[in-house]
């Protein structure tokens, strides 16, 4: 699981712990990093395709997001304000790694309409099934990292995330239209590797707990720290 945040702070709503990292609360900062640890880390690496890369993308978006947090303004929400964050970084650095396919090309490129369909009936708790589970998510998460950049950042966002088409949009700066042509040609790609049962492990896709979870939290710390007498 992601690092503990303090209980005293856990329960706080997220215009409370902005309000206390403002004033330079290290509990608020971990807190807001544990609530949003896991779903910003999948985004990062919905686009960059790399575990460490995207390890590197939340550590400094964090860095970003929590030294400019007088940027921050209460008429969005400051989940999205810090999704926004992670995927310009993450963007940032699939345009100085390489040049992007261009997205006018992508959205012309043929596709289908059918649908990849995931059920949701639970897993039994048994030792070879979630061992067998383990596997099955390493070959979606194999597939998934396969996609175009583009398909990947919406696939994730909507199908892994669960974000709607409106707030995937809005996160990627595309038209709604163009979330749904990119989603479907995502699962169409998908469904010559993957079969109907892998749905019941998507939930679990790209896990972002324990110690990896809490070396994030404490590099953003640590650096915040270092920061604060340059500041």
């Amino acid at each position: 699981m992601p690092v503990d945040a303090r209980p005293a702070l856990a329960h706080l709503d997220d215009d409370a712990l902005v309000a206390l990292a403002r004033m330079k609360q290290p509990a608020a900062f971990e807190a807001l990093i544990q609530r949003y640890n896991r779903r910003l880390y999948r985004v990062a690496r919905g686009v960059v395709g790399s575990d460490v890369e995207a390890e590197d993308v939340l550590q400094d978006a964090y860095v970003r997001a929590f030294t400019r947090l007088d940027q921050f303004r209460s008429e969005a929400l400051f989940s999205t304000w810090l999704t926004r964050i992670v995927l310009n970084e993450a963007l940032g650095r699939i345009r100085r790694r390489r040049h992007l396919v261009a997205l006018s090309a992508l959205d012309q490129a043929n596709g289908g309409s059918q649908l990849l369909m995931f059920p949701t009936s639970p897993a039994p708790s048994d030792p070879e099934v979630d061992a067998a589970r383990s596997q099955l998510r390493r070959v979606l998460e194999r597939a998934i990292d396969e996609l175009p950049e583009a398909f990947r950042s919406v696939f994730v966002l909507r199908d892994v995330e669960e974000m709607s088409v409106e707030e995937t949009a809005t996160h990627l700066g595309i038209r709604p239209e163009t979330v749904k042509t990119r989603l479907h040609r995502a699962r169409r790609s998908l469904r010559g590797a993957l079969d109907a049962q892998l749905g019941s492990v998507l939930k679990d896709t790209f896990p972002f707990e324990g110690a990896r979870c809490a070396r994030v939290a404490a590099r953003v710390l640590q650096r915040l720290a270092a920061d604060e007498p340059a500041r």
